[in-house]
């Protein structure tokens, strides 16, 4: 099998299975359908549980503050000419308790979430819908450098690129999950979270004390 062949069948997302998120962090990005991926994959390597299934690994429970995360980790196996994949690893994640105008509100379904979630981060892996988390990691790119915040100083970092330095330092100090705060702005990766944002992560960092 050519080492693209199922990266190049799967990288394009009929439209069908997608929808433009409107309002809040993502308003603008591309959301899709789950059950695109689990029809892939069974198109691809049969049903589930005879050629491809995952595998929970951990579920587990972050606070901060008020709020609360789920997160879930999981090994995507699939079945290649009779001989089973090693496992493809995935974490995702979900709000459990959310702070609100009118209070907390509490998600009874935060994992079921944050194992979707977990799925896809596997199947991105493979190339399930490559072109739109392409065109996503070339939008973050080009809004960060297209931000005044991000035009290098005299030792050639951005201010961006500071601010992250410095939230990575806190995220060290305090020893508070990284993950968190990804879900928070959902990115997974710091360097992705709004300069605006990263200063409010940092500020409420330095009000806590050192990790025990």
């Amino acid at each position: 099998m050519d080492n693209l062949a199922i990266y190049n069948k799967y990288r394009e997302v009929p439209q069908e299975a997608t929808k433009e998120i409107k309002g809040g962090r993502l308003n603008g990005k591309t959301d899709i359908n789950p059950m695109w991926r689990i029809k892939c994959l069974t198109e691809q390597f049969g049903p589930c549980g005879i050629g491809w299934y995952y595998k929970p690994v951990r579920k587990w429970l972050e606070q901060h503050g008020d709020e609360v995360a789920a997160f879930v980790d999981i090994e995507l196996y699939v079945k290649i000419n009779g001989e089973w994949s090693m496992p493809i690893s995935g974490t995702g994640g979900s709000m459990f308790a959310t702070k609100e105008k009118n209070g907390i509100y509490v998600s009874d379904e935060c994992y079921k979430m944050a194992t979707t979630d977990a799925i896809s981060v596997a199947c991105k892996q493979l190339g399930f819908g490559a072109d739109v988390y392409w065109q996503s990691d070339r939008t973050k790119y080009d809004t960060h450098n297209s931000n005044s915040n991000n035009k290098p100083n005299n030792d050639g970092f951005s201010k961006h690129d500071e601010l992250v330095g410095i939230f990575h330092k806190e995220i060290q100090r305090t020893g508070k999950s990284l993950k968190w705060f990804l879900v928070q702005s959902n990115v997974s990766d710091a360097r992705y979270i709004k300069s605006e944002d990263l200063k409010k992560y940092i500020e409420t960092l330095k009000q806590l004390p050192d990790k025990g």
